[in-house]
């Protein structure tokens, strides 16, 4: 019984940001496709930070009229909601209107939203949920959550979604010399889109599987016994828990951020799953919140924006791989967050620098769009996909640190730690989006028909 809930409980947690996941990994076959091309990934940036307005709805409920929200009834909710956008998207992602006299993706934009809002809003009401259950099951949710990066980039490698050839066509122009009208052949480079091993149809109901797999899962889950005080003890305090929680008493709130970081008065269990106890000045707790900002600015709001213009350069085949083995490399470095833990914040602030140096870099191809360094050469093509891989892992493995060391404090570090998170990203996404779509600061062009330097 206990195999079958650990396998309920990767489950539910898989369905966490699956979708969106998803829809990063597609990029490549939907921006030749969809009307907005290189600028889309900007557009799907700006509308997840658009979302959060679900978990700060959630959040001021509770805070506001708690008992009001069902834990229970939300979840369900918000699941369904996920499973239904993607079966609409499997067949209205290409759906496109006009707006202001020019085309525009409305129907996969929209469903984007809500996409997003299921998996932001799923951040506050999934945990809070598996706070009923033993805590052993918590390592299993998590699991399951890192799945929700890896499926996809998997389901997306075997679609081979984006390949392309450069092929040589030539066709008959009429030419017009002084009052004579004669027909000239040329011949230029062409891309050739290779068929996808399956259709964007098929991967997109592959999705609505993976979302009605966690609602089915959560189904099983909230049928089991739950474990009210040995949940409430083991694990640390939630300031977004929804009203089936009873709240914890002020005592057990911990300190306030000015007051340093000590742990919470009950540490009875807690050592089981957390690491050993720790207390951090003012000063080390700014240190980890700036990180956090900094970080989170970079992998959701300011490179994501701009992963065409660095990508597509090289072909679509060097976008494809780097979309998807960046997506592994997120959660395979929470993997390795979780076995091999560094606490030393002089380590972190280290690989806080390094993954910004591929950040730098991967801005820097994109800014030289269409003509970047390297691009005839095959060493191109790996240097990028490298960057973007190791610029994803070194900064995931930062977050997933930074939390692993205030989530041995208190719920108000933790608070901070999502606020910081939240801010980041939502500033690194409104800086970018002008920047890409207003300004026009980075080009565009089609790969087989450049005409750049050698």
């Amino acid at each position: 019984m206990a195999l079958l809930t650990h396998f309920l409980a990767c489950t539910f947690g898989m369905g966490s940001w699956v979708a969106i996941n998803g829809l990063w990994v597609e990029l490549p076959l939907l921006v030749t496709v969809l009307p907005e091309q290189w600028d889309l990934p900007s557009y799907i940036t700006i509308i997840i930070q658009m979302a959060n307005v679900g978990p700060l709805f959630i959040t001021f409920m509770h805070r506001f009229r708690p008992g009001l929200l069902k834990e229970e009834a939300v979840i369900y909710v918000v699941v369904s909601v996920g499973a239904l956008a993607c079966l609409l998207l499997a067949f209205l992602w290409n759906y496109t209107s006009s707006i202001a006299g020019a085309p525009h993706s409305t129907a996969f934009l929209l469903l984007t939203f809500f996409l997003a809002l299921v998996d932001c809003t799923s951040s506050v009401t999934f945990l809070p949920f598996m706070m009923q259950l033993q805590p052993q099951f918590l390592n299993s949710f998590f699991i399951g959550e890192g799945l929700s990066g890896l499926i996809p980039a998997l389901i997306a490698l075997a679609q081979g979604s984006g390949i392309t050839t450069c092929d040589n066509t030539t066709r008959l122009v009429n030419v017009t010399i002084g009052n004579e009208t004669v027909e000239s052949t040329i011949s230029q480079m062409e891309t050739h889109y290779l068929p996808a091993n399956f259709s964007t149809l098929v991967f997109f109901l592959l999705m609505t599987v993976m979302m009605l797999a966690c609602l089915l899962a959560f189904f099983f889950l909230d049928r089991q016994p739950k474990e009210w005080e040995l949940s409430q003890q083991q694990l640390f305090p939630s300031n977004i828990m929804l009203s089936s929680i009873t709240q914890t008493s002020s005592e057990e709130g911990g300190s306030r951020l000015s007051g340093g970081c000590p742990c919470p008065r009950d540490a009875k269990g807690l050592r089981s799953i957390v690491p050993e106890q720790v207390s951090y000045s003012l000063a080390k707790l700014t240190f980890i919140y700036l990180l956090v900002a900094w970080v989170s600015a970079l992998t959701n709001g300011v490179l994501p924006s701009v992963q065409s213009y660095s990508c597509l350069p090289y072909g679509n085949t060097a976008y494809h791989l780097a979309t998807t083995l960046s997506s592994m490399a997120n959660p395979l470095a929470c993997i390795v967050a979780m076995f091999l833990p560094g606490r030393s914040l002089a380590l972190l602030g280290t690989l806080t620098m390094l993954g910004t140096g591929f950040g730098a870099y991967n801005m820097a191809i994109a800014a030289m769009s269409p003509c970047p360094l390297l691009q005839q050469s095959q060493w191109g093509d790996v240097t990028i996909v490298l960057s973007w891989v190791l610029f994803t892992g070194t900064l995931s493995y930062v977050k997933a640190m930074a939390g692993v060391i205030l989530r041995s404090c208190s719920r108000n570090e933790l608070v901070w730690y999502g606020a910081m998170e939240q801010l980041g990203s939502l500033l690194g996404a409104l800086l970018m989006f002008p920047l890409v779509n207003i300004y026009n600061l980075f080009t565009s062009a089609d790969y087989c028909s450049l005409q750049c330097p050698a």
